[in-house]
């Protein structure tokens, strides 16, 4: 699979795999054997093989060595779209694959047990996933496709750094990448319109204003020249005129005209060829494409009718929390003219782009010394509020949250989405602080990065269901740490949660029963308060990231079920703080790695 994090994790279990003297190495790669054999015991060489394992995909994956504190890649961006690179990454995915294979998994046990689970896991998926042509979609809509995530970097405004004369240079060669990057994705893009590969209409007519917006006559009104601008102070005057002259060239004479090319034949060649509809399931294999994304995002073993009928449900038991909460503010008509009062009602917005971000500073602050009722672990790392880079806002969620720098020269960054002051409501303030920063994701992201003592492979992994899972089951931890005291910040928690449920319908709707992307914005509108715009961008998000948005929910569920199970089991020997400790502090795991663990924690206990 042409996947980054979700590589990181798979080659723990390989050390250990040569653990025993009774190894088979003889069809092991070379490089791999002589590791294996030079290691004096199971943990050395489970460390020294995951070490080896990510000093070789790191260069293939420079973006994430970036976010990880590695800046020894930071003038790369490699080709990741060619033949000759996904070639090689599947090669890398077989080698370790087999030497995993020789490992006795009956030998291992605890942490190491874990490893090998996860590392053979992964290697399989990835080489599963290869099944599947990724690179005929290199391009979307959304704010972390690879054009958009670009001028995130050299804007200034990611996890780049920008210090000094060094840094600038490595970006200009990163860029010089991007370029070749950029025509690779046109090439492939039209070998997927002679394979019927390609994205619906409505996405690319997305794409074209983004792309249009880094044609610039006047190449220093790109926002690639703030960060040079800011640093002035920073570099010499021979440095700054000449990166000042180099910034010019790269934009108007390579990175403009590549933008350019793609516009063009998006506009003249895509567009014409881009699909009327709007699923997975119109694409060649496109069934068994989702079922794999599916079991990618969620890590369980889930059909679409299952987690159609989930959303159901979950929309349903919410709609009636929702009455209640309605009830309580005196509210005396339906659902839906509660949702209307919600939508139109002026008390409920703000008035200015300086408002929210003041708004989620202030639950900063207050959330900062309350964390520790709840949990014994606080991160060290902090984290800043700011708005997406105009340019980019339309198209972006609510909010998003970038990882602090590991070194800890970076703090995390919550972006809140100001470009529509209906799409930020007053009573949702708390719930989005709650998921994106603390006791969120930057709570869980920043731990991770912090965690001592296990293989390095570990703390480097991801898995989307566990992240977002644990992002929206902190979300219901916000009564226990003294928010929601208003009933319309708790209805805010109950529409977060509904919207994380109506994705489970309306994801399966679109990939595996024929939605179109109207009846997902029809259905989308009826079941909530969100403004047309964020529901417009939701479901061309889900459109091109299948599977991706059932993580959340499937995610919180079984967080959620394992808290319960561990409550009525452990009954007042349960710990809260315990629990948490045991999903945070070993890195990220699959969610039935993650149940077997609690389980054994409790029948320990």
């Amino acid at each position: 699979m042409k996947k980054s994090l979700i590589t990181l994790a798979v080659c723990a279990s390989l050390l250990q795999a040569c653990s025993t003297s009774s190894v088979n190495t003889t069809a092991v790669d070379p490089t791999l054997a002589g590791i294996m054999a030079e290691a004096k015991t199971a943990d050395a060489r489970l460390v020294a093989l995951t070490d080896q394992y990510i000093e070789e995909t790191l260069p293939r994956e420079p973006i994430n060595a970036l976010f990880l504190g590695d800046n020894r890649f930071n003038h790369l961006w490699p080709n990741t779209l060619s033949a000759e690179f996904i070639a090689e990454g599947e090669a890398i995915s077989s080698k370790y694959l087999t030497a995993v294979k020789q490992i006795d998994r009956a030998s291992l046990k605890g942490q190491d047990l874990y490893t090998y689970d996860i590392f053979k896991g992964n290697l399989e998926q990835q080489l599963e996933g290869s099944a599947y042509p990724f690179e005929l979609l290199p391009l979307n809509q959304f704010i972390f496709s690879p054009h958009n995530f670009f001028m995130q970097l050299g804007g200034g405004v990611s996890a780049q750094p920008f210090n000094n004369a060094k840094d600038f240079d490595n970006f200009l060669q990163r860029a010089d990448g991007f370029v070749i990057w950029l025509d690779q994705a046109v090439i492939n893009m039209r070998k997927g319109i002679d394979m019927n590969v390609v994205q619906p209409r409505p996405v690319v007519e997305s794409m074209l204003p983004q792309i249009q917006a880094q044609l610039h006559e006047d190449p220093t009104q790109s926002d690639l020249f703030a960060p040079l601008n800011q640093a002035k102070d920073k570099l010499s005057e021979q440095d700054y005129q000449r990166l000042h002259s180099a910034y010019t060239e790269l934009v108007d004479e390579r990175l403009t005209p590549a933008f350019a090319r793609l516009h063009t034949f998006l506009e003249q060649e895509y567009l014409p060829a881009s699909r009327d509809s709007h699923g997975y399931s119109a694409l060649p294999n496109g069934k068994s494409w989702y079922e794999f994304m599916i079991k990618t995002n969620t890590t369980l073993e889930l059909s679409a009718d299952e987690i159609h009928q989930t959303g159901l449900d979950e929309v349903a038991r919410i709609h009636n929390e929702i009455r209640e909460v309605a009830r309580e503010t005196g509210f005396e008509g339906s659902l839906e003219e509660f949702f209307e009062f919600l939508k139109t009602d002026p008390q409920f917005y703000f008035d200015s782009e300086e408002e929210i971000l003041a708004a989620y500073e202030a639950v900063k602050e207050r959330m900062a010394p309350k964390l520790e009722t709840l949990f014994s672990k606080i991160p060290k790392a902090d984290y800043m509020v700011r708005p997406y880079p105009p340019s980019q806002a339309k198209s972006a969620p609510g909010a998003s949250y970038t990882p602090p720098a590991k070194d800890g020269s970076r703090p995390g960054i919550f972006f809140a989405n100001t470009y529509n002051l209906k799409g930020q409501p007053k009573y949702g303030v708390e719930t989005l602080s709650i998921h994106e920063a603390s006791p969120g994701h930057h709570f869980q992201i920043s731990l991770q990065q912090e965690i001592e003592g296990l293989p390095k492979i570990r703390s480097q992994n991801f898995y989307t269901a566990y992240a977002e899972g644990w992002a929206l089951y902190a979300e219901s931890l916000g009564k226990e740490l003294g928010f929601f005291t208003d009933p319309y910040q708790y209805y805010g928690k109950l529409d977060a949660e509904l919207f994380r449920a109506m994705r489970l319908v309306v994801d399966t709707g679109i990939h595996a029963k024929g939605w179109s992307r109207e009846q997902a914005i029809d259905y989308m509108l009826a079941n909530s308060t969100m403004a047309r715009s964020d529901v417009e961008s939701e479901v061309e998000r889900y459109m091109i990231m299948p599977g991706q948005a059932l993580s959340y929910k499937t995610g919180q569920l079984k967080m959620q079920e394992l808290r319960d199970y561990a409550e009525q089991k452990l009954g007042e020997r349960f710990d809260i703080k315990t629990f948490h400790n045991l999903i945070l502090l070993d890195g990220p795991l699959p969610l039935p790695l993650l149940e077997r663990k609690i389980k054994e924690w409790v029948a320990s206990a």
